[in-house]
């Protein structure tokens, strides 16, 4: 029986023309810039964005840490929402690497308000408090459910951050699931943000690697920090290659993903025991609620096991399924058919 697995788009591999573009890549030492593959990436990630410049790094941990570490100094205060992927999910890398307080603020299906981030701002006169140096954004959320975080929401966050001269980072791993969900350009949602974060080698296939964007001055100073970090690479124009064709051919197909993940949480809702809002499935994340179930979560994956299907356990009475490049609608309908199976004639509790 094929294992259908939405545990994650992490595990989209390389397409043919990505490897064969592996191969026939132009390298050179990226330490030294001298890796016109490398530089090729990053000048279309920076266009993209509408960015100066941009980094080649290792994963979408090592962007948003470089980030971090850039904008911030010791002992000063980041604000982001509290589901935020660099709070739940990056080793406490802030802190750790960088002695940088995160200042975590609850937000409305993982945005965040600009009148709670207001409250949230320190008093920058006040030697009691650490100053408040940077706001985090995260789109789409992953712990919300794959939801984007609409430009005028990121407008406002923007200006506000202007008016007490504080930047703004952008943790963009799934950045064009986005771009194609709202229709909002690239270049418009890094207008309003001074740095971003995008995965290579999430929905886009690519087997490697993120781009950090900026200015010429902040990527200046975070290619300093990748060093620091170990995350200097060589003949890096293997693995930037198909990177480069990610950005150029994979993001439109995106849309494909978005449509299996509406359809699989229509069909999801539909077995008694699950419960998920299919209006929050904007993108290519959707969460399951199996409370109604009965079951634990290791029991509920013990389920899915029977029914060679894979998903993530996302906390106590949530399954996060994400689809992906190697989701086939058929997939999604034979998925479908072994829960319905699998799970009937549980005792739903109401």
């Amino acid at each position: 029986m094929k294992m259908i697995d939405f545990r994650s788009d992490t595990l989209t591999k390389p397409t043919e023309e990505m490897r064969r573009l592996m191969y026939e890549a132009e390298v050179g030492d990226d330490v030294y810039g001298e890796d016109p593959t490398v530089r090729r990436l990053e000048e279309r990630a920076a266009e993209m964005l509408g960015h100066e410049d941009a980094l080649f790094v290792t994963s979408g941990t090592q962007g948003n840490q470089v980030a971090l570490l850039t904008h911030c100094r010791v002992g000063e205060e980041i604000i982001l929402e509290a589901d935020a992927h660099i709070f739940l999910y990056e080793g406490a890398g802030p802190a750790a690497l960088g002695g940088i307080q995160l200042h975590t603020v609850a937000g409305t299906a993982g945005v965040l308000s600009v009148d709670d981030v207001r409250k949230a701002v320190r008093d920058e006169n006040d030697i009691h408090q650490p100053r408040t140096r940077l706001i985090c954004v995260e789109n789409t959320h992953n712990k919300a459910g794959g939801r984007v975080i609409p430009v005028e929401k990121l407008r406002e966050l923007y200006l506000l951050a202007r008016e007490r001269s504080i930047q703004v980072h952008m943790d963009g791993a799934r950045l064009f699931n986005a771009v194609v969900a709202s229709g909002t350009s690239a270049q418009e949602y890094g207008e309003y943000v001074d740095s971003a974060q995008i995965c290579l080698s999430k929905g886009l296939s690519a087997p490697i690697g993120s781009v950090l964007t900026g200015s010429k001055e902040f990527i200046t100073e975070a290619r300093r920090w990748r060093k620091r970090l170990g995350g200097g690479m060589r003949q890096a124009g293997v693995i930037a290659a198909p990177g480069l064709y990610a950005l150029e051919h994979m993001v439109d197909r995106l849309e494909d993903d978005h449509h299996n993940a509406k359809k699989l949480a229509q069909y999801l809702g539909s077995i008694p025991g699950l419960q998920v809002n299919v209006d929050a499935v904007e993108t290519n994340i959707l969460m399951c609620d199996i409370t109604a179930s009965g079951l634990s979560n290791d029991a509920f994956q013990e389920k899915l096991t029977e029914a060679g299907v894979r998903a993530s356990n996302f906390g106590e009475g949530i399954i996060r399924f994400v689809t992906h490049r190697h989701i086939t609608a058929e997939d999604v309908e034979e998925t479908y058919s072994r829960l319905s199976g699998v799970l009937k004639g549980l005792t739903v509790i109401k």
